[in-house]
């Protein structure tokens, strides 16, 4: 029931009213509008969400929205939210609140039943690239000597209490817990529900051991396995195959998602903690780092550009042609750094094809080097009437569309080597190349063939 002094609009009281009938997501956005228009009203619609969404909405909570949403809420309204989500999903708010919170985060923990304790503080310990900080420990597995009956009447009791969601398959497992094999709960039906797992199997001609990964497995080979073999779960394995958990095709895309965002961010030099809603000044702030590096990578170009004021004071047109140069050099670059670090990303370049790719890159340089600069010394001559200038920008255009096509595609594969990701700061050094190469070969060739 709604307070007589609430400050909940029209809007959001009707939300509350069809709440039953709307995605978490969908419900998270119109949180995240309501903050922006009033802080209050969002404390106190947040605070009415039924326990039963509140734990999913707040996972789809933008990262500056959730601090103020768990701040707002009190321990007991979080315990019950955390209560109804699954391990994975439990363990990421338990440790979101601990970044703001240490003392709230283990209160909530203290509360939850034991069992759940259990589970988030084994999860806790993993890092947090690999394969058991993402996996879920709820999962449908059966002993060898248990029958397809008694397994299905656990299932069932387990799905009316909400214990499991997204069921794919039955895990079977031997007395250790070690994985044997599994069956598609659709093949399942097909079978003699009085007969044990352990007689099934013999009746299976094709084994059907499922594809999994060990618990310490690095989270990109995962991803990997996953876009490799078009799954939509993959069972965690421990010491000797003892099952532990599975990790779900939700988490998946959650991570081939942020890690592309990632790579974008860090590729525009505005970093990867970068956050669409953050206000002016923290995106002024986050930005302006690389801005501040690229300004003096900036004025080393330039400072080439005054080697030659000489060169430039005898004939205007070379400073009109310049940045023609530089700025398909750089486009050129931006294309082989764009192209390696998503091929590494994918795990298609290893030592045994990069020399062959870094060729590869190299006579698509020279090529479109010598078409564009062709093209570019046609336009040069007509416009100017000199014949020479457009040798000039020829040859300069290939000298930079090779240094660009060379160092885009080699600078990622050597960060990569020194366990650096290749997507930080890569275009702020390609583009500094790109410039001082194009500025002084143009320049530098002008002043051999048209002042000399």
């Amino acid at each position: 029931m709604i307070q007589e002094n609430s400050i909940l609009t029209k809007e959001s009281l009707e939300l509350l009213e069809k709440i039953d009938t709307l995605h978490p997501t969908d419900i998270a956005k119109y949180l995240k509008k309501v903050k922006k228009e009033s802080v209050e009203e969002f404390q106190e619609l947040l605070s009415k969400i039924p326990e039963d969404y509140l734990g999913e909405v707040l996972l789809e909570l933008p990262e500056n929205t959730k601090e103020l949403a768990y701040e707002s809420l009190s321990i007991e309204q979080l315990t019950d939210a955390i209560e109804e989500l699954e391990t994975d999903d439990a363990t990421d708010i338990i440790q979101e609140i601990a970044e703001y919170d240490q003392e709230k985060a283990d209160e909530i923990l203290n509360s939850l039943e034991e069992e759940d304790q259990q589970d988030i503080k084994w999860l806790q310990r993993y890092e947090d690239d690999v394969a058991g900080a993402f996996m879920q420990t709820e999962l449908f597995s059966a002993k060898l000597n248990e029958t397809l009956k008694d397994s299905i009447k656990r299932l069932r009791k387990a799905k009316e209490n909400d214990e499991l969601e997204n069921i794919h398959q039955v895990y079977i497992v031997d007395d250790n817990e070690n994985l044997i094999n599994a069956i598609y709960l659709e093949d399942l039906i097909i079978h003699d529900f009085s007969k044990t797992y352990k007689e099934i199997l013999k009746t299976i001609e094709v084994s059907n051991k499922p594809i999994s990964v060990s618990v310490n497995e690095d989270i990109d080979e995962v991803v990997k396995i996953f876009e490799q073999y078009d799954l939509s779960v993959i069972a965690v394995v421990g010491y000797k195959g003892r099952l532990l958990g599975r990790i779900t095709s939700d988490d998946i895309i959650d991570i081939i998602e942020q890690n592309a965002t990632d790579q974008m961010y860090q590729l525009a030099g505005v970093g990867e903690d970068y956050d669409f809603d953050d206000n002016v000044i923290t995106t002024t702030k986050k930005r302006g780092v690389w801005l501040f590096v690229n300004l003096f990578t900036a004025m080393l170009a330039a400072s080439v550009v005054g080697l030659f004021e000489a060169t430039i004071e005898s004939l205007v047109a070379l400073a009109i042609l310049m940045p023609v140069v530089a700025s398909m050099g750089g486009n050129a670059g931006t294309q082989a750094l764009a192209t390696m670090i998503r091929q590494l990303a994918l795990g298609k370049v290893d030592d045994e094809n990069s020399k062959e790719i870094v060729k590869k890159e190299v006579f698509v340089a020279i090529s479109n080097g010598l078409i564009f600069g062709v093209l570019a010394g046609i336009i040069a001559s007509l416009w100017f009437g000199n014949f020479m200038l457009g040798v000039v920008i020829l040859l300069a255009m290939i000298a930079n569309l090779l240094v660009a096509g060379f160092f885009g595609s080699v600078i990622p594969i050597v960060l990569k080597k020194l366990d650096i990701d290749p997507a930080v700061g890569s275009s702020v050094v390609l583009t500094t190349l790109t410039d001082v190469v194009g500025f002084f070969a143009f320049l530098g060739i002008a002043t051999i063939l048209l002042i000399n």
